[in-house]
């Protein structure tokens, strides 16, 4: 074999090795995000479709914490600070934006839970953060989360022993929709709506 023709293989050797890792570097996120939400990993909460057959007497204080993106110039808090909860009970409480600006502004939620080990018993039923929002000009929203926590928490050495969780939200600002974008949506001017399901 030629010195050339080693160079050549070699070059492609290289080019396959550099092609593997930019596809795993871009395939890393979602599988990230993905094993977080399985397994509760990093605070990560699960979702599910039903709630738990009992729930216990035992419960457990649920805070709330909002915070904003820097470029994100909507305002955002929760309607309340905490609450408590009965492991297994399903319940609704509601978060508060508004966008002060004269444009609408599209926005999506990134959550945790602390402390991290409680992230995989923490089980939201429906969010506001399952999908991207667009907020009209003027226009503040409730977006509700329903979640449980779920009773198998006593089974787990450290999150069992956690009498306070703290559930918490940013927003960041994202690209408009496009069929929002296209739409001729007149400026709404200190409306109030409610959000699907409150």
């Amino acid at each position: 074999m030629t010195l050339a023709m080693r160079n050549r293989r070699s070059m492609l050797a290289l080019a396959g090795v550099v092609m593997l890792m930019a596809g795993a570097a871009w395939a890393s996120v979602p599988l990230y995000d993905w094993f977080c939400r399985v397994t509760g990993f990093g605070g990560a909460t699960v979702a599910a479709d039903t709630v738990p057959d009992s729930i216990l007497e035992r419960t457990v204080l649920v805070r709330f914490d909002a915070s904003l993106e820097r470029n994100m110039p909507w305002k955002f808090r929760p309607a309340e600070r905490e609450i408590e909860v009965r492991l297994g009970e399903s319940v609704i409480m509601h978060y508060e934006a508004s966008n002060p600006t004269s444009q609408p502004i599209a926005g999506t939620a990134s959550f945790n839970v602390f402390p991290f080990t409680a992230g995989g018993y923490f089980v939201k039923l429906d969010c506001f953060c399952f999908q991207e929002q667009v907020l009209q000009p003027g226009e503040t929203v409730l977006m509700p989360v329903n979640f449980y926590i779920d009773p198998e928490i006593i089974d787990h050495p450290e999150a069992g022993a956690a009498a306070t969780i703290t559930l918490s939200y940013t927003f960041h600002r994202t690209e408009m929709p496009e069929e929002v974008a296209a739409a001729d949506t007149p400026a709404l001017t200190g409306q109030t709506y409610a959000f699907e399901g409150v």
